[in-house]
């Protein structure tokens, strides 16, 4: 039966998206929150529009594009876009017919003026368990976590890496490309498990995740317990608590933080769609802020998407109470993984994010790759000159 791609309502798009992110699915991708119809008004300065592919009458697959003009190609003189699929789109990446979806994919963007189209197919590819993360930061010969040996590969996902060279998609290497991407490296903690004695998958209880957990963790929960720590779930005013502590952050580590106005933009979007899409945590001492959060859920697969911690009082450990609080949630809300979202794959003692995966391991969960993002270029001039400029501006040789 062919497949044919065209544009869908919202209602669609999210009911797809219900439907194969329910318990009991099969579905063998995650579904990023990054792909729901929502998404669309956080990003308000881009264009979007939500894409179904058919078979016959079947809807299989959904997709949110993002189209943006940009600034260094309208300098050109060139009224083209690029197209974005973040984390996305939406398909069964184990299909035997892939290449048709993608072609379909390549066809719309080409029609609706694109230069490039970018997709990040969130199919897992690889997993490093606890130890192994241990041990290759303790090994000196190893700075990356992908020189290190995987505990586990899926082979659909080198399949589809396979299928995407052999229809002209590239991997950008770090820097190259447009500077909107998403982590390919990201740290995930399991909440179930296979039963010994019935053989079915079930959810861990509290107590075996923090078995899960290492020592460190563990004593650093109590320790927050016996403080007084006291952890709550915020309402939308209380994005200004987290945000003053998240601009604390930013400043302590050294980035620019988002507006306020982009996490109310956030809540309003994501909470229209569904009430429990996304939450905001707040951990206090005394009455004083010491950490906050926010959260997010798909069906089964939550998210701690930001976090903040203040300068006073680290020694009380809000941030783990915190995540610790969003952990028990995940798993009442019948949630599968909590999702710690990105990491860089240095393990080098001197790796100046060394200590983001340190702290993730500690849960006890994993470091995953994805398949990562890939790039097709539809209009090879303007997607070469934006490479170049994107090349230069990162103060990179440009490549042959």
């Amino acid at each position: 039966m062919s497949i044919h791609l065209r544009r869908i309502t919202p209602d669609e798009h999210l009911g797809f998206i219900r439907e194969v992110s329910a318990p009991g699915s099969t579905f063998p991708t995650t579904v990023s929150f990054l792909q729901t119809p929502a998404w669309a008004k956080v990003k308000p300065e881009w264009t979007s529009e939500s894409l179904g592919w058919f078979e016959g009458t079947e809807l299989i697959g959904v997709g949110l594009v993002l189209y943006r003009l940009l600034p260094h190609v309208s300098r050109l003189g060139l009224r083209s876009s690029l197209a974005y699929l973040p984390e996305g789109p939406v398909l069964d990446w184990t299909r035997p017919d892939v290449p048709e979806l993608l072609t379909a994919l390549a066809k719309h963007a080409r029609k609706r003026g694109a230069f490039g189209l970018r997709i990040g197919p969130t199919l897992p590819h690889q997993s490093w368990g606890p130890e192994t993360i241990k041990a290759a930061i303790a090994d000196p010969a190893i700075t990356m976590l992908s020189q290190a040996t995987a505990d586990h590969t899926d082979h659909a996902a080198t399949r589809l890496a396979n299928q995407l060279r052999s229809l002209g998609w590239k991997a950008p290497k770090d820097g190259e490309g447009f500077q909107a991407g998403q982590p390919k490296f990201n740290f995930q903690l399991p909440l179930t498990v296979v039963d010994e004695e019935s053989g079915e998958r079930r959810q861990k209880t509290p107590d075996e995740l923090l078995k899960g957990m290492n020592q460190l963790w563990r004593r650093n929960i109590k320790k927050a317990d016996k403080s007084g720590v006291e952890v709550t779930r915020g309402t939308r005013d209380d994005l200004a608590a987290f945000h003053t502590a998240y601009l604390e952050t930013a400043a302590r580590d050294g980035f620019t933080g988002r507006p306020l106005s982009y996490f109310q933009t956030m809540w309003d979007a994501l909470t229209a769609e569904d009430p429990d899409r996304m939450r905001v945590y707040l951990a206090r001492h005394e009455g004083e802020l010491v950490a906050a959060t926010t959260w997010v859920r798909v069906g089964r697969h939550c998210w701690y998407s930001y976090g903040a911690s203040t300068n006073a009082k680290r020694e009380v450990r809000g941030s783990n109470a915190i995540q610790w609080q969003m952990i028990q949630d995940s798993l009442a809300a019948g949630g599968e993984v909590y999702d710690l979202r990105g990491i860089t794959e240095g393990v080098a003692e001197d790796d100046p994010e060394i200590g983001l995966i340190q702290f993730k391991v500690g849960t006890g969960g994993q470091a995953v790759s994805y398949v990562g993002e890939w790039d097709l270029p539809l209009i090879w001039p303007v997607h070469r000159a934006f490479t170049l400029y994107m090349e230069r501006r990162a103060g990179k040789k440009p490549t042959a």
